[in-house]
C-alpha cells in the first residue's frame, strides 16, 4: 500500500473521511467504498479481496495482529462479519461484501475499557469482548476460541491500548510530514506583547524556568512589577501546589486584569498570610479604573468550607479588605463524570423518544454547562462593563480554573475567536497552565474507574459550541474543528494532550518525539473555516447563559446513531459555501484595486490638464 508523506497522504485523507462521516452520522462509523478508495491504491494483482481487508496504516504504525471471520454486532443493523485488524495505534474492522463496504475504525487511546463477554448466541464465534469507549459508544465483537487462542485477541487489544498499565511508553510512533510545525503556534512571550505585556505594572518572570519554583506552572508566568522573588515564594507556600496568582489577560483599554491560581491554605484555624495578601492588593493598585478586587471561586459555598476543613479554603473578607468574593456553584470532577455516563446512557445504543427532554434533563449535563457559561459571562462583565480586575480559582486551578479563564477570555477577546488564536487559547490556559489531561482522559489507563477521570475539557468545548450556534459569525472556526480536537483528544495520536503539565512534556520529549495537532489541522484550514466568519475586532460576546438558549450537541454525542443523522451535506455545503466567500472576496478586491488605479490615474490627468473638465458618466438602468 502507498504511503504518502505529505499532507495529502494517508492520515489526513483519513481524518477528513473518518470525522466528516461521524458528523453525518454513518453507521457506527463505516465510511463508504468511495470515500476510501484512495487508501487502497497500491492494490496489486492476485488475491484483491484479501488485501482490500488490509488496514491502512499511518507512517509508524504497526500491525500486531489479524483476525478473520469476527462478528461486529452493531447495535443497529445486526451482525456483521468481517476482518479485524489490531495495531498499535488502532483496531480496524472491515466488511467486504457488503455494497458500500462497512469500516469501523477506532483508535486505541479512545478505548476506555475491554471486558470478555458471552457470544453463545452467534454460531461458532462463542468468545466475545465489549469495548466501552470515551467518545459515548460501546462495540461488540464476537470470535472463535481458537483465534483467541492463538491471536490473543483480548490480551493485544489490552496490551496496546494501554500501554502505560503494561510498561510500555505512552508516546506515538506517528511519522506523518506536514508543512506546519503546530508546536510553534503559541509563544508565551510574543503572546503577552500581544497583550501589551511586559508594562510598568506587570513583568513577564522566569522564576520558573527550571519548575523549581511551581511544577504545575509553565516556565513563563507574568506577575506584578514589584513583586521580589522571596515574597512570592511566601505566596506559594500558602497556595495549593505553589500556585500563586498570576495574569491570563489584560484588558487592552482599562488595564483590568485575570489573574488565576489555587486556593489559599487558611485551613480551619483562618490562617492568614501578609505578603499573599500584599500580593492580591498589589495586583487591585495596577488597574486604576478600580479600587476593588473580585474573587471568583468556582466552588460551591459548601465544598469550599469542608476544603477549609481539610487545610484548604478561601479568602476572608477581613483579610481582603478590598476584595469581594463570589462562589460561582460549579460542580466537582467527580459530579461533571456522573452526568456524562448518564447522558451516554441516554444516546447509546438506543434513544427513548417519549422520554428524550426528561431524560436529558435527568442527566444534568446541560444544566451544568450553564451554570459554567454563566460564571463566565460574569467574570467577562466585571472586566468588560465594571472595569474591575479578578482572580479566579477552585481547588487547584488547574480544573475549572481553565474552563472559566478561557471562557472569559474567549468573550473578552476576538483573537482567541480565530482559529490559531483558539490553538493558542487552549496552548496557555489548559496546556501550559498544567491542566491534568493524562489524568482526566486517562491515557493508556485501563484504570477505568479512577476517580481522577472528569470531561473537563469536554465541557469547555461543548460550550464554545454553545457559543458557536448563538453567534453563528464571530468565531473563524466550524463544528468540525471542535469536534476534531475532542476526537484527538482521546486518540493520542498527536503529542498535544499528552502528560499532566509542561515539565513532563518537556521530560518526555513530548515536544521533539510526537507531532502537534496543530500541524494536522493548519496544513488544511479551508476545512476547518467557518464561511459566516466576520472579524469584529474588540467586540465583547455575551451568550445567554439560559436553559432555553442551549441545547444539546447532538452532531457530537449522538453521532454514532444513524437515526439521529441530518438531513443534509452540512460538511460539504459549508466548504462550498466557503469556496464562494473566498471567490466573492477576491472579486471584491480586485474591484477596490480597480477603483484605486482609476482614482490615481483621474488624480494624474487633472493634475497634468488643469483647464480639462470630466463629463460625468450616467449609467441608465
Amino acid at each position: 500500500m502507498e504511503t504518502l508523506d505529505s499532507p495529502t497522504g494517508s492520515h489526513v485523507e483519513w481524518c477528513k473521511q473518518l470525522i466528516a462521516a461521524t458528523i453525518s452520522s454513518q453507521i457506527s462509523g463505516s465510511v463508504t467504498s468511495e470515500n476510501v478508495s484512495r487508501d487502497y491504491k497500491a492494490l496489486r494483482d492476485g488475491n484483491k479481496l484479501a488485501q482490500m481487508e488490509e488496514a491502512p496504516l499511518f507512517p509508524g504504525e504497526s500491525i500486531k495482529a489479524i483476525v478473520k471471520d469476527v462478528m461486529y454486532i452493531c447495535p443497529f443493523m445486526g451482525a456483521v462479519s468481517g476482518t479485524l485488524t489490531v495495531t498499535d495505534f488502532k483496531m480496524y474492522f472491515k466488511n467486504v461484501e457488503r455494497d458500500p463496504h462497512f469500516i469501523l475504525d477506532v483508535p486505541l487511546g479512545v478505548i476506555s475499557r475491554v471486558e470478555k463477554i458471552g457470544a453463545q448466541s452467534h454460531g461458532d464465534n462463542s468468545c466475545g469482548i465489549e469495548i466501552v469507549c470515551k467518545d459515548m459508544r460501546n462495540l461488540r465483537l464476537a470470535y472463535k476460541q481458537e483465534e483467541q487462542r492463538k491471536l490473543g485477541i483480548f490480551e493485544n487489544l489490552n496490551k496496546h491500548a494501554f500501554p502505560l498499565s503494561n510498561g510500555q511508553a505512552s508516546t506515538t510512533n506517528y511519522k506523518e510530514k506536514f508543512p506546519v510545525n503546530g508546536w510553534k503556534v503559541y509563544d508565551p512571550v510574543s503572546e503577552y506583547k500581544r497583550q501589551g505585556l511586559p508594562n510598568e505594572s506587570w513583568k513577564i518572570s522566569k522564576i520558573n524556568s527550571n519548575y523549581e519554583f511551581c511544577d504545575t506552572y509553565p516556565a513563563i508566568i507574568v506577575v506584578p512589577t514589584s513583586v521580589k522573588d522571596d515574597d512570592l515564594s511566601k505566596v506559594a507556600a500558602f497556595r495549593a501546589k505553589g500556585r500563586v496568582p498570576v495574569l491570563s489577560w489584560i484588558h487592552p483599554e482599562s488595564q483590568a486584569t485575570i489573574t488565576r491560581c489555587s486556593q489559599p491554605l487558611v485551613g480551619p484555624n483562618d490562617k492568614r498570610c501578609k505578603e499573599d495578601e500584599k500580593y492580591l492588593q498589589t495586583i487591585m493598585d495596577a488597574n486604576a479604573q478600580s479600587h476593588k478586587l473580585i474573587i471568583f471561586d468556582a466552588r460551591q459555598n459548601s465544598v469550599a468550607d469542608t476544603n477549609k476543613a481539610k487545610g484548604g479554603g478561601y479568602e476572608s473578607e477581613s483579610a481582603y479588605p478590598n476584595a469581594e468574593l463570589v462562589f460561582l456553584e460549579i460542580h466537582n470532577i467527580h459530579v461533571m463524570r456522573e452526568s456524562l455516563r448518564k447522558l451516554k446512557e441516554i444516546v447509546y445504543p438506543s434513544i427513548d423518544e417519549s422520554r428524550w427532554l426528561s431524560n436529558v434533563d435527568g442527566t444534568h449535563w446541560l444544566e451544568y454547562i450553564r451554570v459554567l457559561l454563566a460564571g463566565a459571562v460574569r467574570i467577562a462583565d466585571k472586566i468588560e462593563s465594571g472595569k474591575t480586575s479578578v482572580v479566579i480559582h477552585c481547588s487547584d486551578g488547574w480544573d475549572r480554573t481553565s474552563q472559566l479563564t478561557s471562557l472569559a477570555m474567549l468573550m473578552l477577546d476576538s483573537y482567541y475567536r480565530s482559529i490559531k488564536g483558539f490553538e493558542s487559547l487552549i496552548e496557555k490556559e489548559w496546556i501550559s497552565f498544567g491542566h491534568r489531561f493524562a489524568l482526566r482522559v486517562g491515557h493508556g489507563d485501563d484504570n477505568h474507574a479512577d476517580a481522577d477521570r472528569s470531561p473537563i475539557f469536554l465541557q469547555f468545548i461543548d460550550c464554545v459550541w454553545q457559543m458557536t450556534r448563538q453567534f453563528p459569525s464571530a468565531f473563524e472556526f466550524n463544528e468540525l474543528f471542535l469536534i476534531t480536537i475532542l476526537d484527538h483528544l482521546y486518540s493520542c495520536l498527536f503529542g498535544t494532550f499528552l502528560c499532566n503539565c509542561e515539565q513532563q512534556r518537556i521530560k518526555e520529549d513530548i515536544y521533539t518525539k510526537t507531532i502537534s495537532l496543530w500541524s494536522y489541522i493548519n496544513s488544511q484550514l479551508d476545512e476547518f473555516s467557518n464561511p459566516f466568519f466576520v472579524n469584529y475586532e474588540n467586540h465583547v460576546l455575551y451568550p445567554v447563559a439560559s436553559m432555553s438558549h442551549l441545547e444539546l450537541w447532538v452532531n457530537y454525542y449522538v453521532r454514532w446513531n444513524p437515526r439521529m443523522r441530518p438531513q443534509m451535506p452540512i460538511h460539504q455545503n459549508l466548504k462550498e459555501l466557503l469556496a464562494v466567500k473566498v471567490e466573492l472576496q477576491k472579486r471584491v478586491e480586485d474591484l477596490q484595486r480597480e477603483v484605486a488605479t482609476r482614482t490615481i490615474s483621474s488624480s494624474s490627468e487633472r493634475g497634468s490638464s488643469p483647464t480639462h473638465s470630466v463629463t460625468p458618466v450616467h449609467t441608465s438602468v
